[in-house]
């Protein structure tokens, strides 16, 4: 028997990897050479620019917009990562929590425009609300991961490196969105006070989880070796089978085109509204790349 082909991957732990992780989970045909990368998010600029690994989880947005940019990377059909993001923007409450519905023409810090979560809160404060982006000053302290995505001119680059939690207690900014880095302890209130009753009603009512992370390959790894990344796939799909929640609750994984195919289309209109794509993405540019490498494996 040949040797297995081995693919360079960086995947955060979560219960979804961790079979992968420490080969409870495994074929004879493919070995993960996982890169711990921690945040996650640091690995998205290198993947996106240099194609540093063969396979990495990956922003949604920051996925759309390599498509967009013709960016070396194919986005397979698997979501590893989904929460509910109203809780996720906050203010300091010793200034005065401010009501979400009185957002217009406030200072909002996120650490880049392009960031999932804050993508996510917009569109809740859209729908919600009535408040488009544009209605709203953001301040951001990083660059989007696909450097050829220009901010929209109501986006400022805020100076120095202050954190968004000492922005908000130093009166800089109205309001801040986190994500894994969501600050605990009192002094932080959350915007949106009934967030998680409305999390809970939007899922009932889209019947999926605001999708976080996928995963993309490089198009070298595709190139080079195509039997290993459809077999990546099948042990995902594996891990995926081995973590599924019942259909009547929410769930943080998505596996299949078909299953994509309304939440892609979703987050496309929304990144649309925020200014965060050129234009609109086909679902066949999107993950028509996946289907010819996957074949029969796809669904």
């Amino acid at each position: 028997m040949s040797d297995p082909s081995t693919l360079r991957t960086v995947l955060s732990t979560s219960p979804l990897s961790r079979p992968l992780k420490q080969g409870n989970i495994a074929s004879e045909r493919l070995r993960f050479d996982f890169v711990e990368v921690s945040p996650v998010h640091e690995a998205f600029a290198p993947m996106v620019r240099q194609q540093s690994y063969d396979l990495c989880e990956l922003a949604i947005v920051s996925c759309l917009q390599a498509i967009a940019y013709d960016r070396p990377v194919v986005l397979l059909p698997v979501v590893v990562a989904s929460r509910f993001q109203r809780g996720c923007l906050i203010s300091y409450r010793p200034r005065g929590a401010p009501a979400a519905s009185d957002l217009r023409g406030k200072r909002i810090g996120v650490r880049s425009y392009t960031q999932t979560t804050g993508m996510w809160v917009r569109a809740h404060l859209r729908e919600d609300y009535g408040l488009p982006a544009e209605s709203m000053h953001w301040l951001t302290r990083d660059p989007a991961h696909v450097e050829q995505y220009p901010d929209p001119a109501f986006v400022e680059h805020a100076p120095g490196r202050k954190s968004l939690p000492d922005m908000l207690r130093d009166g800089d900014i109205d309001a801040a969105i986190l994500g894994n880095d969501l600050p605990q302890g009192e002094e932080f209130a959350p915007v949106i006070a009934d967030a998680a009753a409305r999390d809970l009603a939007w899922w009932k009512r889209h019947r999926f989880m605001p999708i976080n992370h996928m995963v993309v390959a490089s198009r070298e790894a595709v190139r080079r070796d195509p039997d290993a990344v459809q077999e990546a796939y099948r042990l995902l799909a594996q891990a995926h089978h081995a973590v599924a929640v019942p259909q009547d609750q929410p769930a943080p994984y998505i596996f299949g085109f078909e299953q994509l195919r309304e939440p892609v289309r979703w987050i496309i209109e929304a990144c649309l509204e925020q200014r965060l794509l050129p234009r609109r993405l086909e679902l066949e540019e999107v993950f028509g790349p996946a289907r010819d490498i996957l074949g029969g494996a796809l669904d």
